[in-house]
């Protein structure tokens, strides 16, 4: 306990320096940040086995770690960029081209922050690493001139921290090699209740290529623009809050590939616990939200909508497209969850140009099974052949499923297996097998 005191000592003096910035209190590998004026005064209760942080109260025997964050700032202006590094930033190096920033960072032991703010026209953030890195966006706009706005070369976590009342912006050049407008090599994990709004000119818009989760706490992320995909995710997707809202892709809406050497327990999993994700879809023959297998593999993806809401809208340019389709399995709602669906497929058929074969624009496509056990499902299908639902087997165990069918000569729910009712639950609509 005396050597706990003497290090909290030590930090409120550390407060006194002009590059301390935060400090964070670690438990269990997840940290929770607090203002470095929160350190002048830390009392202790309960026989010394807890102290309190800014209002926070924390149990004394859960502390792993309690450390001083000295952030490396990255900003902006107009066709120039400054890079401040403190002293404690060990192993990083910046090299700055007019608006274009490269840092390399050696150091595999400290998990470095970096604040990244302002405005540049022709800025961009190329990042070059070996170990788990925080990127605070706290209100940066950038329109990258040669490639991607922000590339993220790290295969390790990424956490990126929309700050509290900011807004980011980023756009990436037309034509490049660049795989997205903001790229991460490693498995993106998104918090913090700002907004940020990406334009993908080249390519994919956002771009993870192992994870992408989305934490409760993440505010907003609007895509406004997509080459090809708006969001594009190897391994998996796992979304417990925030807001996403898809536009203009060329390509799929949200895309979520199954990864065939890939030891993560998720792999091939989308998973929706909360929050809320609007896409529409205007682009022939691609999907809203889509969970891709991988040919040879054993591994059969799970889409599990159980929480939030979902809404695709598929208007009529999107000829033969899918508003929500799994390669595998794809579940809605749970004995204790009552998710929100809402599609709506205005568009027609898909006519192949090689082969003249036809696709139907569907709302719900599954390859193997759909479950309903919970929630709200509402599908309506006006557009020309138009289909509600596509899937080899329909259960029903909980919640509802309604399916409309209006448009000319379209489909209610087409199954391979004859729908069986009394497992619970409610399914209208017109079948067909």
């Amino acid at each position: 306990m005396k050597k706990l005191l003497y290090i909290l000592c030590a930090f409120c003096l550390a407060g006194t320096s002009a590059q301390a910035q935060w400090l964070r209190v670690w438990s269990g590998g997840e940290s929770t940040r607090h203002s470095i004026a929160d350190a002048v005064s830390i009392p202790y209760s309960t026989a010394g086995s807890q102290l309190t942080i800014g209002g926070s109260a924390y149990s004394t025997a859960a502390i792993d770690s309690i450390t001083i964050v000295n952030p490396v700032t990255i900003t902006w202006s107009g066709s120039t960029a400054t890079v401040d590094i403190p002293e404690t930033a060990e192993g990083v190096t910046a090299t700055v081209t007019g608006g274009d920033v490269v840092i390399n960072n050696t150091c595999t032991s400290i998990e470095h922050e970096f604040i990244l703010k302002g405005t540049s026209s022709a800025g961009s953030l190329t990042y070059f690493g070996d170990y788990k890195t925080k990127f605070h966006l706290a209100g940066v706009n950038l329109t990258s001139t040669s490639g991607g706005a922000i590339d993220i070369q790290c295969g390790k976590r990424i956490d990126l921290i929309l700050e509290e009342g900011t807004t980011n912006t980023l756009a990436d050049a037309p034509d490049g090699d660049q795989k997205a407008a903001f790229n991460c090599q490693g498995h993106l994990e998104v918090s913090g209740s700002g907004s940020l709004t990406i334009a993908g000119n080249a390519r994919h818009a956002l771009r993870s290529n192992e994870y992408l989760q989305l934490k409760k706490s993440t505010g907003s992320i609007t895509i406004t623009r997509a080459a090809s995909d708006g969001i594009h995710v190897g391994e998996y997707f796992q979304m417990n809050g925030g807001t996403v809202t898809i536009s203009g892709a060329a390509s799929d809406g949200l895309q979520v590939e199954t990864d065939a050497t890939s030891e993560e327990e998720l792999n091939g999993h989308f998973i929706m616990n909360g929050g809320s994700i609007n896409v529409t879809l205007s682009a022939e023959d691609a999907k809203g939200i889509r969970l891709d297998a991988v040919t040879g593999t054993s591994i059969v993806p799970d889409m599990q909508l159980l929480g939030g809401s979902v809404t695709v809208n598929l208007t009529s340019t999107a000829l033969g497209s899918k508003a929500i389709a799994s390669d595998g399995n794809l579940t809605i709602g749970s004995k204790s969850t009552t998710p929100t669906i809402d599609i709506s497929v205005a568009a027609g058929v898909f006519t192949d140009p090689d082969t003249e074969e036809e696709e139907r624009a569907t709302g719900l496509k599954a390859e193997y099974t759909l479950t309903i056990a919970g929630g709200t499902t509402k599908v309506n299908a006006t557009g020309y052949k138009s289909r509600g639902v596509r899937a080899a087997t329909l259960t029903a165990t909980g919640g509802t499923l309604t399916v409309t069918n209006t448009g000319s000569k379209s489909q209610g729910i087409k199954l391979d297996n004859t729908f069986v009712s009394g497992q619970g639950g409610t399914v209208t609509g017109s079948f067909k097998y």
